[in-house]
């Protein structure tokens, strides 16, 4: 098992900036990665960018790639998405998941955390 626990979301306008939190527990983290995914209303849940818990390497959708960074702190086993120059786009629910791979698909995915809303205004 791996319990999963975001925070962090909020009410932002147009270019500013968030941070969310996903702190991690239970098996070897060593062995996962961390995605972060978000689901606007409507729509289905997609990917945002995930870390190797191992290593650090990290991936990111087009979408967010040079705005978003994902980073990790081993120390308290917690992952970060640090968002910058937000668009109302990026409007939605954001949730971190945990595999053993790096699937790019939600589906794929049975550890989740409860998700923090992010609400970018224009």
């Amino acid at each position: 098992q791996v319990q999963l626990v975001e925070s962090g979301g909020g009410l932002v306008q147009t270019g500013g900036s968030l941070r969310l939190s996903c702190a991690a527990s239970g098996r070897t983290l060593s062995n996962y990665y961390i995605t972060w995914f978000r689901q606007a209303p409507g729509k289905e849940r997609e990917f945002v960018g995930d870390i190797r818990w191992s290593g650090g390497a990290t991936d990111y959708a087009d979408s967010v790639k040079g705005r978003f960074t994902i980073s990790r702190d081993n120390s308290k086993a917690t992952v970060y998405l640090q968002m910058n120059s937000l668009r109302p786009e990026d409007t939605a629910v954001y949730y971190c998941a945990a595999a053993l791979w790096p699937y790019k698909s939600a589906a794929t995915y049975r550890y989740w955390g409860q998700g923090t809303q992010v609400t970018v205004s224009s």
